[in-house]
């Protein structure tokens, strides 16, 4: 006889509530259905109520992990908007940022991979490389979250020793490809745990409308980077990670790799870093009447940000779509006839941000 087990909404240890409703039979799972929105924080509203320049630093509190993505997307929005040609010194210290920001989020997601399969002693390896990441964005930013590094035009604040972080990324590159990437890709009870569990086609993947690692471990090779070239990917020849089988596994290794594209990408753009000015202007933006979409590739996937101006103080509309809105509904494909001890390790592949979709 069916039965339901309803998950959440609030979680021990979890401070985003989210529902999640499983109906099975026996231990094999027919259906999952996802409930959010429990927190409403109303942050598009207060952004059409606010000016231009505060509105930098209340879109960088949509989310802690991916905070500068978002802040660094709407200004692009608004830059489209007014036309303004960011400098390539600062295009390089926003990639070099954003690729940071995606280190720490992948660290992160892989460290509570590991808990969850019983890796403690790798969760506390990649928790003490995701200290470093920290740390390093907090000696360039002055902040371990919330960095404050965007601003319409540019950036704040310059990054005064390349050498330095170059050594410290490199340093963590040798980690994460001897300890962090044969563990989640070679480890024999790795493969047993992950393979196999929750698949999504590549056709499942198109009709959910997938987006990130999410969409790029089912086969699809979609990416904002190379897609909707942006800051200053295309100069330093970036590379999408795939996979085809489209489940746990694949997800795990796409976020690996990704790890060591992304070092490589903040080690060029390190080595390569231009000369010239931070910011466009100095001052306040004057951001004339029209809209502009912008796209950036977040560390969960395409972030979409939608800003309309009147000519005004404030912007007349702002719209944020983010990656987790539209990977969590794709739960239901996952898990179906899936066991009902895999339900966790599913949900936790998708790398959902509750702080993202509750806007």
């Amino acid at each position: 006889m069916p039965f339901t087990i309803p998950v959440g909404p609030y979680h021990p240890a979890l401070e985003e509530p989210f529902k999640v409703s499983v109906r099975c039979v026996a231990e094999t799972v027919e259906q999952v259905s996802v409930e959010v929105g429990f927190s409403f924080r109303a942050i598009e509203l207060l952004a059409q109520r606010s000016e231009w320049v505060p509105d930098v630093t209340l879109i960088e509190r949509v989310c802690g992990i991916c905070s500068n993505v978002h802040a660094m997307t709407f200004c692009r929005a608004a830059e489209r908007i007014a036309g303004i040609d960011v400098p390539k010194r600062a295009l390089y210290i926003r990639t070099i940022i954003a690729e940071l920001e995606r280190v720490h989020s992948h660290l992160l997601w892989a460290g509570l991979a590991a808990e969850y399969m019983g890796f403690q002693t790798l969760f506390m390896e990649i928790f003490t490389l995701r200290e470093q990441v920290m740390d390093l964005l907090e000696t360039i930013s002055g902040n371990r979250v919330n960095y404050g590094m965007n601003r319409i035009g540019g950036v704040n604040r310059d990054i005064a020793d390349p050498k330095a972080a170059i050594a410290t990324v490199q340093a963590m590159a040798k980690v994460i490809e001897s300890d962090v990437v044969p563990a989640f890709m070679t480890s024999t009870t790795a493969k047993a745990r992950m393979t196999g569990v929750g698949p999504l086609s590549k056709e499942d993947a198109i009709a959910w409308g997938v987006v990130g690692p999410v969409a790029r471990a089912s086969g699809l090779d979609i990416d904002v980077r190379n897609d909707h070239p942006h800051l200053a990917y295309q100069e330093l020849g970036f590379k999408s990670v795939t996979q085809p089988e489209g489940d746990v596994r694949a997800r795990v290794v796409v976020r690996a790799l990704e790890l060591l594209e992304s070092i490589r990408l903040i080690t060029e753009a390190l080595r390569n870093l231009p000369p010239g000015p931070l910011r466009a202007f100095e001052g306040m933006p004057s951001i004339p009447p029209g809209e502009a979409i912008a796209l950036t590739e977040a560390p969960r996937g395409e972030v979409f940000y939608y800003v309309a101006s009147d000519g005004g103080r404030t912007p007349a509309r702002v719209k944020i779509r983010t990656p987790s809105f539209v990977n969590i509904p794709a739960l239901e494909a996952m898990t179906a006839g899936q066991q009902l001890g895999d339900i966790s390790l599913i949900q936790a592949s998708l790398d959902p941000c509750l702080s993202c979709t509750d806007r």
